[in-house]
């Protein structure tokens, strides 16, 4: 078969060179069509249920709201598990569901369920899906901010409320149009409201209550239509417009009498735009600003819609209104085209490389060139395949490409052409004729093509317990395996075509085939150390042997983490204050933290998100504030060679010295990441289980104080559950009742006074604002004087609240987190300048030791590690099956088990230098890493394959065991040398790269190179003694035969 598919490319070699131009058609249309991004999106399948309930405490909010809709989730097909968040005004649910769950057939399932239980829940709420999108979603920020000095057409300076109506009812509808854009979210202004304001004296005087100013506005704002009629064959629509729609017409409703005299609402109250109560607020270098970020949908591409979305903004400037500065502060697009950049900056380094090599130590051009053909075509092939099996470009499909491996099977038939062409010129003493060529082509082909072959299927299946990994880990790298595969696939089908075709039409004329001075350099160095070798067999492989005894020690010690963090050039700080620390000082507070972190000069802008945003994706309470600082370019530093890690630590110093604030550093995917994954926004989320919530805070600190006296701990903290002040009207329930009220009646009346209640909408066009009435500003933050708000009697008479209400103010829970229908408390921590791994297990032997749990409480550990460990025992059971696998594909290319036993020796000599040079680095175990040795094993196999094939053929011609391993290995020396040096050159520009991403890269680009390193020696001087050695009884009978 494959000896045909030779044949017959050779035969038909100006057709397989055609369709390499059809090849390149359909890579250059895949190129184009292909999907860029930075990272693979790890978002597992998850659902957001946000139900807004505005004045329910916590703890109401969990019983009235949370509890009912988690137990309305129970058995839902495919369901994973549930987390929830209660806090002041709103519950959370977020539902989880197994991988390769169809996010649409899952919200089709919860809505359901919701339906169900509308009944259940408190009157007016309604639980409502967050955006189709993923947790990495937030893929482009901007600012809405006027000029200074800018001025409104009635000549008054914009404000955060007409800002935040620009942003509404003027950019989002616009940019929400963008393909792939599921959402736009607000955060930071205010909503435009009419606001009716009560003042209580005058209530009394004209004898009217709130509840009569409600009632009166609600019945005095409709239109009516009233059918038709018709009149002398015309006919007439009949209207009854009574909508307000002016602040005049609103002041001159009427809402009750005063004797004879009608009283209006001007006479009782003043009418004005308002603002909002807000849940969130946003800032930008220093100063209150009114933020919009754009959420893509899930399975978009996250590179085109963030393009797609810049240019709309650049468009929607010219409808704003004169003054008003519109700007994008984060861009999706700059984290990925940087790590492009890096990967392609790598790829083609490596890709230049790995020609030279094949210049100099083929010492033939043409040959040369043929062979690195193979690197773009095999290329093109990948992007094609990439695009149909629907693999983004990013930093993990692209990170483990290496071009060495991909020509390696190319090397092995061009290398054996071109000295089988030259030697028979030299024998013949003329050119070959164009039958002669074409025969010598195919027995050079096919004499090779086996090994190397099998090497690349190898290589490949070495790739398959990658593809085991599930969850997290899967999806990050499942595009890395796939490409590789893809790469690997294509570049065998164009060794068995291409290649030989190329070889048959290019290599014609007179070929020279100059050994280059390094090859022979190198054989007259390696004859002498070969044979010394074979006479001290026993010192070489008991050397070996130690060597590796060694190094799987070393492996022991180095620690581990999950991937290596990838350094996204910009920094997220988590800035937290006191629980129930008030919005407006939250934004006292940001602004004078801001302007600390601008007075860097490496920092280009500052923005924050305080509280919640309109839709509740990421609840936060007002206490606390995401920023984000956005560095400059690198040359723009005042020292461009300062590291990230001392600019984060001088950061870190200075704002420690401002007051009320505690920090977390981490960047914003990286952030996102974590959170994504447990729940938890930081490397190690302990979460405390049980029911009590006082029980939970005092184990949850216990827990803390052993978490801080670990070195590597940085940022431990325990979440904010308690502390939220509260003031509490509690009724006197039998005074009530003789006043003729109840708690209901009472209870209404707080609610409009203080909160505010909705009384219909004010239309403006096309835009709408609510119409509230709720007592003026003044009153309602004064506490003494809430005292003395009148309370209606049912016979028309008043009493002070003091009278039929006390008045109580204590702290209460600030939030109730659940999982899986529990409560729970986290204890978050980062690691610093240590492997998570070994962090880890220091936690738990010293909470085991030194915490005292209470019965019915337990504790559960999340975070990045869970992957490592999750990701690690299922490797660890399958890649001894592949071993195995590769054990019987070197037994199908040997026929003999002793042979392929004897080449398998290669795998664990490899891993040596790769563990030796993680160790030289400073490097933990990480998957990245662990990529790298699964690669390893497959190169360290190919070169042992082709060298011993090579010595047995002679062997068996010659009959002169230790001659033929002397030549042999001698003849062999320059592929072997070729693939080892192509292969760890192609990932030299990973190794040593310092752009956007190169650290996840890094670890198993230095495996790579160490393990190949190591291999090639291993392969040159122990292989050949091992066989020898295996064999030398066998030879020494046939010998006396």
């Amino acid at each position: 078969m494959i000896n045909a598919i030779v044949r017959l490319s050779i035969e038909r070699r100006y057709l397989i060179l055609s369709l390499m131009l059809a090849l390149v058609g359909i890579g250059v249309w895949s190129y184009q069509q292909l999907p860029i991004d930075a990272v693979p999106d790890i978002t597992n399948v998850q659902v957001q249920i946000n139900t807004e309930a505005a004045g329910y405490s916590p703890l109401e909010a969990e019983q009235r709201i949370t509890f009912p809709v988690e137990t309305a989730l129970y058995g839902l097909p495919a369901l994973e598990y549930t987390r929830s968040l209660s806090r002041y005004g709103l519950s959370q649910v977020t539902v989880v569901f197994k991988e390769g769950t169809d996010i649409y057939h899952a919200r089709n399932l919860i809505d359901e369920r919701l339906s169900a239980i509308k009944g259940a829940l408190p009157p007016g709420l309604e639980p409502e899906m967050g955006p189709i999108a993923t947790g990495l979603g937030e893929i482009f920020v901007y600012t809405v901010e006027a000029m200074p000095g800018a001025l409104q057409k009635n000549g008054e300076p914009f404000n955060a409320t007409t800002l935040r109506e620009i942003q509404d009812w003027i950019i989002k509808p616009q940019l929400a149009q963008v393909p792939g854009v599921v959402e736009i979210n607000t955060i930071g202004g205010f909503d435009k409201q009419y606001h009716v304001l009560p003042d209580p004296q005058r209530l009394l005087e004209m004898e009217v209550t709130l509840d009569d100013v409600d009632e009166a506005l609600r019945r005095n704002n409709n239109n009516r239509g009233a059918g038709y009629i018709e009149r002398n064959g015309q006919q007439l629509l009949v209207r009854s417009p009574g909508q307000l729609a002016t602040i005049a017409d609103i002041e001159n409703v009427v809402v009750g009498r005063h004797g004879t005299t009608p009283v209006t609402v001007k006479d009782v109250a003043d009418v004005a735009i308002g603002k909002e109560l807000r849940t969130g607020a946003a800032t930008r270098d220093g100063r209150e600003t009114v933020m919009g970020t754009a959420m893509m949908l899930v399975g978009e591409n996250a590179r085109v819609v963030a393009q797609d979305l810049a240019e709309k903004l650049e468009e929607v400037k010219a409808s704003l209104p004169d003054g008003i500065k519109v700007e994008a502060v984060y861009d999706r697009t700059m984290l990925v085209d940087k790590t492009i950049a890096t990967v392609q900056k790598n790829l083609l380094e490596g890709a230049l490389l790995v020609i030279v090599v094949l210049f100099l130590l083929l010492g033939n051009f043409r040959a040369a060139i043929i062979t690195a053909a193979v690197i773009p075509l095999s290329m093109l092939a990948t992007m094609a395949g990439m695009v149909r099996t629907g693999v983004s470009a990013n930093l993990m499909s692209l990170g483990a490409l290496d071009f060495g491996l991909i020509v390696d099977g190319a090397v092995i038939i061009v290398e054996n052409c071109i000295r089988r062409l030259a030697e028979s010129q030299q024998q013949n003493g003329k050119k070959l004729d164009i039958r002669e060529r074409l025969h010598l082509v195919f027995q050079a082909t096919t004499e090779v093509i086996r090994p190397s072959l099998f090497g690349v299927a190898i290589i490949t299946v070495v790739y398959i317990p990658i593809f085991t990994l599930t969850g997290v880990e899967g999806k990050m790298f499942h595009p890395m395996a796939a490409t590789v595969v893809m790469a690997l696939l294509s570049a065998m089908v164009l060794s068995l075509t291409f290649v030989p075709a190329a070889v048959a039409v290019f290599m014609g004329g007179k070929i020279s085939e100059k050994e280059s001075r390094i090859i022979i350099a190198s054989k007259s160095l390696y004859r002498p150390i070969l044979e010394s070798a074979l006479r001290w067999r026993g010192v070489v492989i008991s050397g070996a042997s130690l060597l590796v005894l060694a190094c799987v020690w070393l492996l022991t010690t180095l620690g581990s983490e999950f991937i290596p963090q990838l350094d996204e050039g910009d920094i997220a700080l988590h800035a937290l204050r006191i629980p129930g620390t008030g919005l407006e000082q939250s934004i006292e507070m940001q602004e004078i933290l801001e302007q600390r972190l601008k007075a860097f000069p490496e920092v280009d802008k500052v923005y924050a998100k305080i509280g919640t945003p309109e839709v509740a994706t990421d609840p936060m309470p007002p206490s606390v504030a995401d920023n984000f600082v956005m560095l400059k370019p690198r040359s723009e530093w005042p020292d461009p060679d300062r590291s990230k890690e001392a600019l984060v630590a001088e950061m870190a110093a200075a704002v420690e010295q401002l007051p009320g604030n505690k920090y977390e550093f981490t960047q914003p995917i990286q952030m996102r990441f974590n959170e994504l994954i447990s729940g938890v926004r930081a490397d190690l989320g302990i979460k405390v289980f049980g029911d009590d919530l006082d029980k939970l805070v005092v184990t949850a600190n216990d827990i803390l104080e052993v978490v801080e006296g670990i070195e590597g701990a940085a940022d431990a903290r325990v979440e904010q559950v308690t502390g939220l002040p509260m003031l509490s009207i509690l009724p006197k329930r039998m005074t009530l009742a003789r006043y003729g009220l109840n708690i209901d009646d009472l209870q209404n009346l707080v609610s409009t006074g203080i909160g505010g209640k909705d009384s219909g909408l004010i239309y403006e066009g096309d835009r709408r604002f609510k119409l509230v009435v709720r007592l003026p500003e003044t009153l309602r933050t004064d506490i003494d004087s809430l005292a003395f708000l009148p309370i209606p009697l049912p016979d028309g008479g008043f009493v002070p609240l003091s009278e039929v209400a006390e008045l109580e103010l204590k702290p209460a829970p600030a939030q109730i987190s659940r999982e899986n229908g529990k409560r729970r408390v986290v204890v978050t921590a980062n690691v610093r300048d240590r492997d998570l791994g070994s962090f880890v297990e220091e936690v738990k032997q010293r909470i085991k030791e030194q915490v005292d749990m209470p019965s019915g409480y337990w504790l559960d550990y999340g975070g990045t590690f869970e992957q490592l460990e999750s990701a690690s025992q299922r490797l660890s059971i399958v890649v001894p099956v592949t071993l195995v696998i590769i054990i019987g594909l070197l037994v199908m290319a040997f026929g003999s088990l002793k042979d392929s036993l004897i080449i398998f020796t290669g795998v664990p000599l490899a891993l040596t230098g790769g563990v030796l040079a993680l160790w030289l680095r400073g490097m933990p175990l990480s998957i990245s890493a662990g990529v790298g040795f699964i690669a390893l094993s497959g190169v360290a196999v190919l070169n042992g394959l082709v060298m011993l094939a090579f010595i047995r053929d002679l062997w068996h011609e010659t009959g002169d065991l230790a001659k033929s391993v002397v030549d042999g290995a001698l003849i062999r020396l320059r592929p072997v040398l070729m693939t080892a040096l192509v292969a760890s050159l192609g990932f030299v520009p990973m190794a040593l790269n310092t752009g956007t991403g190169a650290e996840v890269q890094r670890p198993l680009a230095t495996v790579v190179i160490g393990g190949i390193i190591s291999s090639t020696l291993l392969t040159l001087l122990v292989l050949p003694v091992l066989y020898h050695w295996v064999h030398r009884k066998e030879a020494n009978r046939l010998n006396k035969q």
